[in-house]
């Protein structure tokens, strides 16, 4: 198995290393892994269910989409992340407790009473450190996991929380979970640079044939392009989204007046009020046909055209 340590804590950098690893590399791989604060949602997810969009604008936190499945993780620097890249046959690929063994036997040497509870949760006492999930390219399966070490846990629950909207959708929902950081169970202290220093050691044991693996300047001018062209790009990580229809409610004239927007693709399709709006409002909602439901990008549309009462009763509707 070939051993990779990567010293990049760029969200975009990581998660294409792991797709570069699964598409490219033909032996069984383990990489340990940081990010900065950042949000991952799973590959048939939608934003706008999963996250706090403000929270995250305020604070600069990007939101990213991995090519797993699975629900919604925070990343930071109190928690480490685990990959598996192995090979197999298709129908026994996808293996949760397999890829969770050697964690849990880590942490239980510790003297922490960590479990897999149900299909991919790795709990302590009831409450989550771990979500995990996979996915298959071919002959080889991607197996990942977080593990809350020492996370800022007012910042997870905050950047995790929903926008609130009634979207009515086919996209896959997480399964929220009351969460725990490992240190807060461990008989003696330590810092998160000795906890991936000694799960290292752990794993080299494990894995007696484990070998360090050194990317080249070429694999990895290969992974920053990937970074580039995917995972830094709106359209994976936003316009990705199952298709999607928000239901809104405005008080307008004395009248609530139901209003729908579809969006397909992450393309705004259509804005329908059951009611008669102003002629302004109608000209604004036909200008945001197909334009990306992003608002940054509906502001800078609309900002020389729709008066700030109007461009207030659309980010409302929309977002």
């Amino acid at each position: 198995m070939l051993f990779i340590q990567r010293n990049s804590t760029k969200p975009w950098i990581n998660m294409a290393t792991e797709e570069y690893l699964v598409k490219t590399v033909e032996e069984p791989c383990f990489m340990l892994w940081q990010n900065e604060p950042s949000v991952i949602i799973g590959k048939h997810q939608n934003p706008l269910r999963e996250i706090n969009l403000h929270f995250l604008e305020k604070h600069q936190i990007p939101m990213l989409r991995r090519i797993s499945g699975g629900g919604t993780v925070f990343h930071d620097l109190g928690n480490v992340n685990y990959s598996f890249i192995d090979l197999g046959k298709a129908d026994s690929l996808v293996n949760f407790a397999r890829y969770s063994a050697p964690i849990l036997k880590y942490l239980n040497s510790l003297g922490v009473d960590a479990k897999l509870v149900g299909k991919s949760d790795l709990m302590i006492g009831g409450k989550k450190f771990s979500g995990n999930a996979s996915h298959v390219y071919r002959n080889k399966v991607l197996h990942h996991g977080t593990l809350l070490f020492n996370s800022n846990l007012d910042f997870l629950s905050q950047s995790l929380l929903n926008s609130g909207k009634n979207i009515a959708d086919k996209a896959v929902n997480s399964n929220r979970s009351t969460v725990t950081n490992i240190s807060d169970h461990l008989p003696l202290p330590m810092n998160v640079g000795d906890f991936i220093q000694s799960l290292t050691g752990f794993i080299r044991n494990e894995f007696p044939k484990c070998t360090d693996y050194q990317l080249t300047t070429s694999q990895l001018d290969e992974i920053e392009m990937l970074a580039e062209t995917k995972y830094k790009t709106w359209e994976w990580n936003f316009g990705y989204s199952p298709n999607y229809e928000i239901s809104s409610t405005l008080e307008y004239n004395s009248k609530t007046i139901e209003i729908k927007t579809t969006v397909v693709k992450g393309r705004i399709q259509q804005i329908y009020s059951s009611n008669d709006l102003s002629t302004e409002l109608n000209h604004l909602f036909a200008l945001l046909y197909n334009v990306i439901h992003d608002k940054e990008t509906v502001v800078e549309l609309l900002k020389d055209k729709a008066s700030p009462k109007n461009l207030e009763i659309i980010l409302k509707i929309l977002f």
